[in-house]
């Protein structure tokens, strides 16, 4: 729960719990776009300290690097609501975005610390321009976990943080981040002088296929038992919900896709149609896309002469594809995903919110410059706009 250890600064949720009302929206209104990013930090640490070994230690000039890329970042794009993943460093990290104006800033966890000045297992992180009045560390529920086949001591291989962020005009907003289990194998298999280079290869090969697998069934419960919280919380909470950071895996594979359930089976659909959509997320991206395809239509009914203007030629290479937010070798893949609930969905009757841009920023992974890249990251950064619907 909320400590100063971990929020710069609280206001008493009297002040700060309350949306914006009607009559106050009928003047100017401010504030009328919130920018979200997700934001892979790739092992953000401080010297003279080391990330998993002693010889992975940035020199004084490198880490300067790497503080002027991000705060570079934040000073173009200005989102106002970040979340953090790969982060050693919490405290460099809240007080290199305290001097960018994010007043708020939490954690729920911290890495952990081997030989003295050795570092693993980095945390999630968040980062508020508007004020965080709650901060939790999610557990998932070990009773469901065990019907499900998992050990009783099963626990998210990264601390999940919730942040319950005061958001204009929507009041509280429950802002979840993320750092799902990697592909890496859990199992290795170190090579036996005794075995033959075949024999090495194939305990390689099996530690690979069952480790690889391992490593699926953690990802995919992980992202299952934290739905299940969500949809709890939402039920006592009411809140808009928010979920992202690092998937380390496609929505589209199967693996997550559970994130994005919308449909029930045998159920009424009276009730199904009534209740569904408060509890299921969205992909920002798809929210992004049917904004943009409901702009083309409207301007092709309203003249077809507009169809062929710069504006929405540029929204038609948008539908067209979505950038990829990790590369590896030949391969790219969307990796880095902001989730949303139907608070942000142009076509849900009480949104707040319509998805009005969707940015991956990559040019440091496509079109890298030593002198601006060298101690980037190997994630791009998806950053999200919402505008406020009138």
């Amino acid at each position: 729960m909320l400590s100063r250890a971990n929020i710069i600064e609280y206001q008493d949720k009297n002040t700060v719990n309350q949306p914006i009302s009607s009559a106050a929206l009928s003047g100017s209104v401010a504030n009328t776009q919130l920018k979200i990013a997700t934001f892979n930090l790739f092992n953000y640490l401080e010297p003279p300290n080391a990330y998993y070994d002693f010889e992975r230690i940035y020199s004084a000039e490198q880490w300067q690097k790497k503080q002027n890329w991000l705060t570079e970042y934040l000073r173009e794009y200005q989102p106002d609501i970040i979340g953090f993943q790969e982060v050693f460093s919490p405290d460099s990290l809240k007080h290199l975005v305290a001097s960018e104006g994010y007043q708020y800033f939490a954690v729920v966890d911290q890495p952990e610390v081997i030989d003295d000045f050795i570092y693993r297992s980095p945390v999630v992180a968040i980062a508020s321009r508007f004020p965080i009045v709650e901060v939790h560390a999610v557990q998932p529920d070990i009773e469901l976990a065990q019907s499900l086949g998992l050990s009783q001591d099963f626990s998210f291989s990264r601390k999940v943080l919730r942040a319950t962020i005061n958001a204009p005009h929507m009041g509280n907003c429950d802002c979840y981040v993320v750092h799902f289990k990697s592909k890496r194998s859990m199992l290795e298999h170190d090579e036996n002088s005794n075995h033959s280079p075949e024999k090495n290869i194939i305990e390689t090969l099996k530690a690979q296929v069952a480790g690889g697998w391992g490593s699926t069934i953690q990802r995919g419960s992980e992202a299952a038992l934290l739905l299940v919280e969500m949809i709890s919380r939402r039920e006592k909470s009411n809140n808009p919900m928010v979920l992202m950071g690092d998937f380390n895996n496609s929505l589209a594979d199967g693996v997550l896709s559970h994130l994005l359930t919308n449909t029930l089976r045998f159920v009424s659909s009276i009730d199904r149609d009534a209740y569904l959509e408060k509890y299921c997320l969205n992909d920002a991206w798809d929210l992004y896309q049917a904004v943009l395809t409901n702009d083309n239509y409207a301007a092709s009914d309203e003249s077809q002469d507009r169809i062929a203007n710069e504006e929405n030629e540029i929204s038609q290479d948008k539908i067209n594809g979505r950038s990829p937010s990790h590369y590896f070798g030949a391969s790219s893949s969307v990796l880095d995903y902001i989730l949303l609930s139907c608070e942000f969905d142009a076509s849900y009757h009480d949104s707040l919110y319509q998805v009005s841009d969707y940015h991956t920023y990559d040019r440091h992974l496509i079109n890298p410059i030593f002198d601006r890249d060298g101690e980037s990251t190997d994630h791009g950064v998806v950053l999200v706009t919402m505008t406020l619907r009138s």
